[in-house]
């Protein structure tokens, strides 16, 4: 099963970048990787016509910067609370809902959020969540060559 990655964020807002990074880097290693930066309305557009969708994103839950957490979007509704760091007023939470009930979403959609602490304009992701990116993005990649094997 061929995975689109969606690595969702503001590259001019701290650990915000996380999610831009991490598609940065599985396109690097060749991976079906975009970054988004627009509204998560658009969202839907980016997984159209897909089966298989892993989004990442940054989020605040109050863990560890760094923490990396995961969501099965098609069997749990996302925590809205947890994607609030973005500047947009329509999350990646309220995209997938709104997926979820103009029957949108794809067969399968996993969401990766990597802790953020640090979301001032102008400031670079904290070490930690340039860590977290490093081990998400292998970790991603190695899921999709494991998923692409197994269905050739």
């Amino acid at each position: 099963m061929h995975a689109r990655i969606i690595g969702v964020g503001n590259a001019d807002r701290g650990d915000d970048a996380a999610g831009l990074l991490v598609a940065r880097r599985l396109a690097g290693m060749g991976d079906d990787a975009v970054e988004f930066t627009g509204e998560a309305l658009s969202l839907m557009d980016c997984w159209q016509n897909r089966d298989s969708v892993i989004l990442v994103d940054a989020v605040v839950t109050g863990g560890r910067p760094g923490e990396i957490h995961y969501w099965d979007a098609i069997a749990e509704r996302l925590p809205r609370e947890a994607f609030r760091c973005s500047t947009h007023l329509f999350g990646v939470a309220e995209a997938v809902e709104l997926a979820r009930i103009f029957e949108r979403l794809p067969s399968r959609l996993v969401i990766y959020g990597i802790e953020g602490a640090h979301f001032a304009p102008g400031a670079p992701p904290c070490r930690q969540v340039l860590e977290a990116v490093d081990a998400l993005a292998e970790r991603i990649h190695g899921e999709v060559n494991r998923c692409t094997a197994a269905s050739a």
